[in-house]
């Protein structure tokens, strides 16, 4: 019997030859270490540690993490972490949450330019907001805000969009008041959408007449300005969607509500129901139909396809601040807006807010602290070997080669 239900592991590790053969000379390096990573998380093949309990001599053995971005599995400390060093920024006020989608239309160009375009989104976003916040005619103020980027939708298909998480309200031009916003509205969504769509799309246009955007393929049309001129203007007169969320309360909230969006991959292993006979089928949330729950079943290789979709660029950050949140800024800031909302800094709350199973010593691979015995519920686990990496029989590491 299984010790646990389906993983993305499993998928891998089964079928990532047959989608290899299937569609290797697509898939990228980045791609192929991704792969490699998840299939040997925390298995003999990335070594591990073998603890005794102090009482009554129970003895466990934790294999090591792969720690990559992309793995499901390794989500929980790292987002631990991060949120551990956001807790101390936040304000104890009401937050926002905004949401900018790119078009369907985007998506293909998007894929084959990664790194630009996504990063171009983030740049769009973030001089929309503050573009609009800082207009007297709406709220006449320096914001702050954390934007997250994701790439998937519940079925797994590309869907590029930002999350921005944003404290109600900002600095005055002045640096002299702390203006809020109306209780239960941050920024117009129809100001935001078009502006929105305008910086970005001449963002876009910029690196096209610079040569710098990738088109290949379906898209090899669009090198002829003519066609690219009619592809933008289509764009043009499209509404783009923004949406921007009710507003949720102080700090605590904040910190339960970003662990929900700050360390997500494409499909937690959790949404998975089975792996059988070369098909995955998963659970996901159909929005546009009512937000009701369905089920799905694809083929191995397709699935795998759609998860590496969602693989970014080595290096490429998905989370960033903006504005008196930018890093540069932050500390300065920060005081400045809790002296103008006559607060100061509070006590951490980040033990009681955050504190998951998923923190224990065998996530992190080092098992350096004791907890406590499983087997007699007394004695403390104490480390006494350190596994070295094995070769894992039936498994071959060559075929996710990233040269």
């Amino acid at each position: 019997m299984r010790e646990h239900g389906p993983e993305v592991a499993d998928v891998f590790r089964s079928c990532g030859a047959a989608y290899l053969e299937a569609c290797g000379t697509s898939t990228s390096g980045s791609q192929r270490r991704v792969m490699r990573a998840i299939s040997l998380c925390r298995t003999a093949a990335l070594g591990g540690h073998k603890r005794r309990c102090d009482h009554c001599g129970h003895e466990e053995i934790s294999y090591n993490s792969c720690r990559d971005r992309h793995c499901p599995k390794c989500q929980a400390a790292a987002r631990a972490h991060w949120l551990e060093a956001r807790e101390k920024e936040l304000l104890d006020l009401p937050y926002f949450h905004v949401v900018f989608t790119l078009p369907e239309t985007i998506g293909p160009v998007a894929l084959h330019n990664k790194q630009l375009v996504y990063g171009l989104l983030f740049r769009a976003v973030s001089e929309t907001l503050i573009t609009i916040a800082k207009d007297p005619r709406h709220l006449g103020a320096d914001i702050g805000f954390l934007a997250v980027l994701h790439t998937w939708g519940q079925n797994l298909h590309h869907h590029p969009h930002i999350h921005c998480v944003i404290p109600a309200g900002g600095i005055s031009p002045q640096g002299t008041k702390w203006i809020s916003c109306r209780k239960s509205f941050f920024l117009p969504v129809r100001v935001l959408s078009r502006l929105f769509r305008n910086k970005f799309l001449g963002l876009l246009t910029a690196a096209y007449n610079s040569g710098k955007l990738g088109l290949h393929g379906k898209l090899e049309h669009l090198r002829t300005p003519e066609s690219w001129s009619d592809w933008i203007v289509a764009l043009k007169t499209t509404d783009w969607v923004v949406y921007a969320k009710p507003p949720f309360g102080g700090a605590r909230l904040v910190l339960k509500y970003l662990a929900r969006y700050t360390h997500r991959v494409a499909i937690s292993n959790q949404r998975l129901l089975s792996f059988e006979d070369e098909r995955v089928t998963f659970q996901w949330r159909d929005y546009a139909r009512g937000n009701c729950q369905r089920t799905m079943s694809l083929d191995a290789v397709e699935f795998i396809r759609r998860f590496l979709l969602h693989v970014l660029p080595r290096g490429f950050m998905h989370i960033r601040h903006y504005g008196f949140l930018a890093n540069r800024v932050r500390k300065n800031k920060l005081a400045l807006a809790r002296k103008l909302l006559g607060v100061g800094e509070k006590p951490s709350t980040h033990t009681s807010v955050c504190k998951t199973p998923a923190q224990k010593p065998t996530d992190s691979g080092h098992g350096a602290h004791s907890e406590l015995c499983p087997a007699c519920k007394e004695g403390r686990l104490i480390l006494i070997e350190t596994l070295d990496p094995l070769a894992l029989a039936g498994f071959d590491p060559m075929r996710f080669n990233t040269s």
